[in-house]
């Protein structure tokens, strides 16, 4: 009788340890669960991304700025956003065949007013899907005026090739890190509102985040601004990663040689590393242009230009877009209608005076009035969008 109670108490005892151990596992994979969710998702395996591509299309479209803003703020300022010319230049793009734009949000406009520039994405969004667009949303850019201000923007320079436009974050937020944070619930806050929304196509983290604009605003640049960025961006991603997003994550390598990994510049690195799918840019001619894509396709992903086409630069809609689609390199140019940020005047037009509408325009398509800077070319991009 004994025997028998002592078997029991050794029975029970073990399976009270059974259940404690269980128990505890079971706390373990909870708080790895937990852990996984505050770290957010993993980079997209190539293979995520692959299933991702295939189930787009082939991707066209162009840089978008409604031809009444000079830049991101006045594009989505509660003053100056024009949803009626909005409207009508995305239906132009739809009527030869674009099915993406990529267009750039901006910091300053989160802190101003979050509730206000989400509910304006929003509309901006309800927009492009009447019209069969997914936009790629630009979060962060280096390019131009490192001194961004809200309110009324600026009126054009005549003549100036992107007069007004803004950098994101900008040469005061870059060099503070006290500000980091705020930069972070914008981050987290634009890309949670819409991170598994069908609308957005993807988001790209940061544009040409090396460039320090020696051509135009170089000598009053943040010295060392590369040196501030590259934690930022990857930073960046992370917060972008924290929050789930359904869509890719990606920053385009634009300048340098990407023949081999071995060439990439840090930030090329870092970029490359961090994106799901592979973007870049390519203002060059079409044999350059397949020549970038050829260096970057050993890396197994997507790849997307989300910047070419300047013809006074040798870059053409009738020399690139078929070498894009001859790869299924999804392609999109700078520039959709003529407008406030006159990028149909070349780079140049920062040093050299013109007076007048150059005869070879750089950059957009459409005129104001809906017309084609070209007939051609929008008759080779809606043949080439309609064939399957």
């Amino acid at each position: 009788m004994k025997l028998l109670k002592t078997t029991i108490w050794a029975v029970a005892a073990c399976l009270m340890l059974q259940n404690c151990a269980k128990k505890a596992d079971e706390k373990k994979e909870e708080a790895a669960a937990q852990e996984q969710a505050a770290a957010g998702r993993e980079i997209w395996t190539k293979e995520q991304a692959k299933e991702w591509y295939g189930k787009q299309g082939w991707l066209v479209g162009a840089d978008f700025l409604p031809s009444t803003a000079i830049n991101q703020l006045e594009m989505f300022q509660a003053e100056s956003f024009d949803t009626a010319t909005i409207d009508k230049e995305l239906g132009w793009a739809q009527n030869i065949g674009m099915n993406t734009m990529r267009v750039y949000l901006h910091d300053l406009l989160y802190q101003q007013d979050s509730a206000g520039f989400i509910k304006r994405l929003d509309t901006f969004l309800n927009i492009t899907k009447k019209h069969h667009i997914k936009p790629v949303l630009v979060l962060f850019d280096s390019c131009w005026d490192p001194f961004p201000k809200l309110g009324k923007q600026r009126d054009p320079k005549p003549g100036v090739h992107n007069s007004g436009w803004v950098q994101n974050p900008g040469f005061d937020a870059l060099k503070d890190s006290t500000q980091y944070p705020r930069l972070e619930r914008y981050v987290k806050g634009t890309v949670a509102a819409f991170a598994n929304d069908d609308r957005v196509l993807m988001w790209d983290i940061w544009n040409e985040p090396d460039n320090t604009n020696n051509s135009s605003y170089g000598k009053v640049e943040l010295p060392n601004k590369v040196d501030y960025v590259l934690p930022l961006m990857v930073k960046s991603f992370e917060w972008a990663r924290s929050v789930n997003p359904s869509q890719p994550l990606s920053s385009g390598v634009w300048a340098g040689d990407w023949s081999s990994p071995e060439k990439l510049k840090p930030i090329e690195k870092a970029q490359i590393e961090q994106s799901d799918v592979i973007t870049f840019h390519n203002y060059e001619n079409a044999q350059e242009f397949e020549k970038r894509i050829e260096w970057l396709e050993p890396y197994g992903r997507p790849l997307i230009c989300t910047e070419y086409m300047s013809r006074g630069n040798g870059s053409f809609f009738e020399t690139s877009l078929p070498v894009a689609k001859k790869y299924n390199v999804g392609a999109i140019n700078w520039g959709l209608v003529d407008g406030k940020s006159q990028t149909i005047y070349p780079w140049d037009s920062w040093k050299k005076t013109y007076t007048k509408e150059p005869d070879l325009w750089f950059h957009d398509i459409f005129r104001k009035d809906g017309t084609p800077y070209k007939q051609a070319e929008v008759d080779l991009i809606k043949k080439l969008t309609a064939a399957k």
